[in-house]
């Protein structure tokens, strides 16, 4: 099997924790991507995905004002770049979710998907 860091994404988008749930929501939408990591500065400190995009949607709030840190995944399980996809694949499955922030040494290095480490494996890395 292949790195992660063979398939994994360098694009990240990222946002602050402060950032309201429909501009997070508006910019996914524009970008066609399923999660943005929510950073304090330098440091990962969540990640917000479709899923809670959805939950916020279907709960008496109000997207306009609740913040994404109020919705995101805390503290998300991460890799490294080293890691074989097999391995983030199981990660994933075993944790029940479809992405995987990457980081290295230097911070955030990317995000992996599930359907990349799926594609990794049945030889499609495009």
């Amino acid at each position: 099997m292949a790195p992660v860091r063979q398939v994994m994404s360098t694009e990240v988008v990222t946002l602050p924790g402060s950032t309201p749930m429909v501009e997070a929501a508006r910019l996914m939408v524009r970008r066609h991507i399923g999660s943005v990591l929510v950073v304090d500065g330098a440091m990962l400190s969540g990640i917000l995905t479709e899923r809670d995009v959805l939950r916020a949607a279907g709960k008496p709030a109000d997207m306009a004002t609740d913040r994404i840190e109020r919705w995101m995944s805390p503290e998300p399980i991460t890799c490294t770049p080293e890691i074989d996809t097999e391995e983030a694949a199981e990660m994933m499955l075993s944790g029940g979710f479809r992405h995987l922030p990457v980081v290295d040494g230097t911070g955030l290095a990317g995000m992996v998907s599930l359907r990349d480490v799926l594609s990794a494996r049945i030889g499609r890395t495009g």
